[in-house]
């Protein structure tokens, strides 16, 4: 790689929050702490890697070992945003800080929107309510291959959820679907209209790995946006593309599974000459905390750890590797949704300083500002570079 070339490398590791913020009562979210949780549930967790970068220098982290001389600068993060999911929470790291929530359905979908999408698609659909997605294919699975329409509903989060059998519908009908309520939520400020195929018989229906996402554009342009405007490529690893609806990114790498997209990210890294490589590691959030599984948690956080030096052997002498989370899911309170937390930010590179605090952010957009003013493009309309603090 050409020393005038650098690399920045965002790996968001999703939903692992450490701690409530401080507004986490409007969230319902008072106890949250998903990092410190999961070890109390599960035991201690074997972290070494990531205790090595700084994270149990972190205020508010607890469950990891400190060490004397972090290879890493570290601190935690506040949303800006108000919200807790994964959309807001990766736009406000890429420079978009909302001033309005997502809209939510705690009661379910009104008419209006149910039979707007049953006349614009020409399917029926069932339930339309907040549920489990699990569990709603278990009770609703039978009646959906009967009937063929597909099952619609949300969570504690901005989501149209819609399930179907993928013998019952193809997947790309599914997603044709999707694309046409995605269109018409526009003006409901719903986040994410997510497929969600399925498969199996009554009794042992299985989502399966072709989940789709469709996100709402962002407001304005994104870190993403601006450096892909200039010129400095953006490769986009795993749901990346869904999240920023596919806007701002020169490359999309598909990957299902945190060990599958850290594999990714070692391949992006062995052929890209420059640029920023965005990631996200869904299975914490996706097959854990919405699951309430402390103990699969804990297991996913030591193999992604053991997977840190991989990646670090990777960097070039000008690269940096940011380490975070977009929001919480602690998997051991009642709720199943995300909760309303800080996450970690650790940042390291061998052009940078090592155990720098970086204190509390007062937003994830910091991140965006930081890898702008790393990469040389106009300042993002929210957050405050700490680039300046780890440089030599």
């Amino acid at each position: 790689m050409s020393e005038d070339l650098k690399r920045a490398v965002i790996m968001v590791i999703d939903s692992l929050g450490i701690g409530e913020l401080p507004d986490a009562g409007l969230y319902s979210d008072e106890g949250s702490h998903t990092l410190d949780n999961v070890a109390k549930a599960a035991g201690p967790l074997k972290l070494g890697n990531l205790s090595a970068l700084g994270l149990g220098l972190i205020e508010g982290v607890s469950s990891i070992k400190r060490v004397e001389r972090p290879l890493a600068s570290y601190g935690r993060m506040k949303e800006k945003s108000p919200g807790k999911d994964t959309t807001t929470g990766h736009w406000e790291m890429a420079g978009v800080a909302l001033t309005r929530p997502f809209s939510t359905f705690p009661d379910g979908f009104p008419p209006e929107i149910l039979d707007g999408f049953r006349r614009l698609t020409g399917r029926g659909c069932l339930w339309g309510k907040p549920a489990s997605g699990t569990e709603i294919i278990e009770r609703l699975g039978k009646e959906h291959l009967e009937t063929g329409s597909p099952i619609v509903y949300t969570s504690a989060d901005s989501v149209f959820q819609i399930a179907a059998h993928e013998e019952v519908m193809p997947v790309e009908e599914l997603y044709r679907i999707s694309r046409v309520a995605r269109g018409f939520l526009n003006g409901y400020n719903i986040g994410r209209v997510i497929a969600r195929p399925f498969a199996g018989r009554p009794g042992s229906f299985k989502r399966t790995a072709l989940r789709k996402d469709f996100s709402i554009e962002p407001p304005f342009p994104t870190l993403l946006d601006r450096l892909n405007a200039r010129g400095i490529a953006v490769i986009g690893v795993g749901k990346i593309g869904d999240i920023f609806s596919h806007r701002g990114l020169s490359e999309e790498v598909g990957a299902h599974g945190n060990m599958e997209v850290m594999d990714r990210v070692e391949d992006s890294l062995r052929r890209a000459r420059g640029g920023c490589i965005l990631a996200n590691l869904v299975d914490f959030d996706m097959l854990y905390g919405h699951r309430n599984d402390a103990s699969g948690y804990a297991r996913a956080l030591e193999e992604a750890d053991m997977r840190i030096p991989g990646i670090m052997k990777l960097l070039g002498p000008r690269d940096v590797l940011v380490v975070t989370a977009d929001h919480g899911c602690d998997p051991t309170t009642p709720s199943t949704d995300h909760s309303r937390e800080y996450v970690p930010l650790l940042v390291y590179g061998a052009a940078f300083k090592r155990g720098v605090s970086l204190g509390t952010r007062e937003s994830f957009a910091d991140i965006g500002q930081t890898i702008a003013e790393f990469f040389g493009v106009e300042p993002l309309p929210n957050g405050v570079s700490f680039l300046k603090s780890i440089l030599p």
